[in-house]
């Protein structure tokens, strides 16, 4: 049996890899358990800056941080000034997503599960506005009560109703960044998408992406984000379960929105 595989940070006790010594700190894929075997060096990023949380290697500084970093400035093509919508706007990604927009001097509106969370979203993540999806029976008319002028840019985090809302919301030459789905997920058949033809209408671009393709520009991303944490012009938000026995309630828990932030799991200590 092997276990679950996913983003950690580690100390390297032994290497036989050049790039890597006893008693480095790394951040990369490893394994749901104390001690990993990393034979896949490829994705595993040496740790250089220890003057911020080590957590933050799996967030801010880690995988959802170049996610919102390639997502929002790559894929979107941002200008100041213009519309932002981010769906799932609380969680690792979105709320980094929101504050580089509102750094670019964007207006933002993010949505969430939660009154707790569209809270965050507004006093911590200074997004302009949010609301909390949950308490909105038509997603149209809320959107439209957000953005009566639509929406140049979508950061897609959901999927389903809210894909199908935002697409009848945007405006001409508007651009969706496909991160994720998460509504969609666990469903036994798929929801489908029937506005689509707005996407021709308003001449409207839809990329999906994979944070893979931009493992390249980790360095650039870190040059441009460790000042503004430095300066506390950009912060993050964490949900800690403590021991790898809550893992397993610790992931159940995302696809029904307990987390509040990004949800790590601390392994150990030391």
């Amino acid at each position: 049996m092997q276990p679950i595989v996913g983003f950690g940070v580690a100390k390297v006790l032994d290497s036989g890899h050049s790039n890597f010594k006893k008693g480095d700190l790394v951040w990369g894929r490893t394994g749901w358990e104390e001690y990993s075997l990393i034979t896949d060096l490829q994705n595993l990023f040496k740790i250089q800056n220890t003057k911020v949380p080590l957590s933050y290697y799996i967030g801010i500084l880690g995988m959802p941080g170049l996610t919102a970093y390639a997502g929002f400035y790559e894929v979107c093509s941002p200008k100041k000034g213009e519309h932002v919508f981010i769906s799932a706007a609380s969680g690792a990604v979105g709320q980094l997503v929101g504050q580089f927009a509102k750094l670019l001097g964007c207006y933002v509106v993010g949505s969430a599960g939660s009154n707790e969370k569209v809270d965050l979203l507004k006093s911590k993540f200074k997004f302009d506005e949010a609301f909390n999806y949950k308490e909105e029976p038509d997603l149209d008319a809320a959107l439209k009560r957000y953005f009566p002028k639509g929406i140049d840019i979508y950061f897609e985090n959901v999927g389903g109703k809210m894909l199908d809302a935002v697409l009848l919301n945007m405006r001409a030459h508007g651009r969706i960044s496909g991160c994720g789905m998460i509504s969609q997920y666990n469903l036994d058949e798929p929801e489908g998408v029937h506005n689509l033809m707005h996407m021709i209408y308003k001449r409207v671009r839809i990329e999906g992406f994979v944070v893979f393709d931009y493992y390249h520009l980790y360095p650039k991303f870190l040059e441009f984000v460790l000042p503004h944490i430095a300066e506390g012009e950009i912060v993050y938000v964490e949900d800690i379960a403590e021991g790898l026995e809550s893992g397993p309630a610790a992931l159940i828990g995302l696809f029904s929105g307990l987390n509040v932030g990004k949800q790590v799991v601390l392994v150990a200590h030391e």
